[in-house]
């Protein structure tokens, strides 16, 4: 049977069979420059145009395809940063890890009050906080858009800090002597919005991770941190065993500097 004949009889419905050809193919690298049309690949087959938009339409579901309106398939690059799940990460070094520089353009860094954010961290609503915000850059293109809030009277000496690139948790310690050792974390799947989108620098089809953090340091509340992560360059991952189970969260110590 040749590499592109389909089973006919049984089996697989076809455009599972042609789904997993294509994903073969995709994995090889095969389609790196550029991804066929469905009418070549319906002639390729020998199948329907019906049964190649079924297989694509999958494709496309679990994020191996990018299509835009008006504008042929597209295989979706790799995830450049990967982040184990289960560990509170730091993206300053997840990112270098990556093999990629690791920048920031920062956007904002001041004192202000924040009513929603002091009640997170169990102060009184007018108290005041740091506040900085950043864009993350991996390399020269935009990965996170990040907020920090810190107790003013605590982080009030990270105001003379150059954040363009370098870690809070690195300078908190320096500047304070105040090392984080626990956190939680919730991370959603979100849809940017226009605005966000043009800060990651990403189009309408790229979803993001939202990930809000609670960070403390001997059980007192320090950080409230948001982070918008684009989706098509950040993966996270997780580890499981019979013996351990599928692990997702831990309260363990924050693993290098942020």
């Amino acid at each position: 049977m040749g590499e592109a004949e389909l089973v006919r009889t049984g089996g697989q419905p076809l455009w599972r069979q042609l789904q997993q050809r294509l994903l073969v193919r995709i994995r090889a690298g095969e389609f790196d420059s550029a991804f066929p049309g469905e009418l070549a690949l319906a002639d390729e087959y020998s199948v329907s145009r019906q049964t190649v938009r079924q297989a694509l339409r999958e494709l496309r579901a679990d994020g191996t395809l990018i299509a835009e309106r008006g504008r042929q398939p597209r295989v979706a690059a790799a995830a450049e940063i990967q982040q184990p799940l289960g560990a509170l990460y730091s993206l300053f070094a997840a990112v270098e890890e990556a093999g990629l520089d690791q920048h920031s353009v920062v956007r904002r860094l001041d004192i202000r009050a924040d009513a929603v954010v002091a009640e997170r961290l169990s102060l009184e609503g007018s108290t005041p906080l740091l506040y900085l915000e950043r864009v993350r850059l991996a390399g020269n293109d935009p990965l996170a858009v990040d907020r920090v809030w810190l107790p003013a009277d605590l982080a009030r000496p990270l105001l003379d800090a150059d954040f363009q690139h370098t870690s809070l948790y690195g300078e908190l310690h320096r500047r304070t002597g105040v090392r984080l050792d626990h956190g939680e974390e919730q991370i959603r799947a979100v849809v940017p919005t226009r605005a966000e989108r043009t800060l990651l620098g990403c189009g309408e089809t790229v979803g993001a991770f939202s990930i809000g953090r609670l960070g403390t340091s001997a059980g007192k509340r320090i950080e409230w941190r948001h982070t918008l992560v684009r989706g098509d360059r950040f993966a996270l991952t997780a580890e499981f065993s019979g013996r351990t189970g599928y692990r997702l969260v831990t309260t363990g110590a924050l693993a290098g500097t942020r």
